[in-house]
């Protein structure tokens, strides 16, 4: 049966991952919130969605600041989302074995993902042409 939570379990007592997941959950959170808000500011807000096009795209990350940036948006939130899903298949997953398969499948899911982010984001070079910046006029 499912219950509905509080939010105010105890921290896990000792130490070890599942203190370290405790406090990453936590940490990750606060820092996501900020990273967030910066990309929603400045790909939704400052800038039309229209124009996010490639030479935008391009543009932005002629910025080694802009790589990083999305990166640990990407790392800090993969891993945020996915020690949730962890969570959540400890607390309703009965069986050992089934509970085996999902995080087994959790973690293969973590590492695909982060390396197919992260390969683009490395890999990435705009054309030429299109680092000249965003030609679409804001309304």
């Amino acid at each position: 049966m499912l219950q509905v939570s509080t939010g105010k379990g105890p921290r896990p007592a000792g130490g070890g991952f599942e203190t370290f997941s405790w406090y990453y959950f936590r940490i990750s959170g606060i820092l996501l919130v900020f990273l967030v808000i910066v990309h929603l500011v400045i790909m939704h807000i400052t800038n039309d969605v229209a124009c996010t096009t490639y030479s935008f795209i391009a543009s932005r990350y002629a910025n080694i600041f802009w790589r990083v940036f999305d990166w640990l948006l990407l790392t800090i939130g993969l891993t945020h989302g996915m020690n949730g899903l962890r969570v959540v298949i400890d607390d309703y997953v009965q069986s050992a074995r089934a509970r085996l398969w999902c995080l087994a499948l959790t973690a293969v899911l973590l590492v695909v993902f982060f390396m197919l982010g992260t390969l683009t984001l490395v890999t990435f070079h705009g054309v030429a042409s299109s680092l000249s910046g965003p030609t679409c006029v804001p309304k």
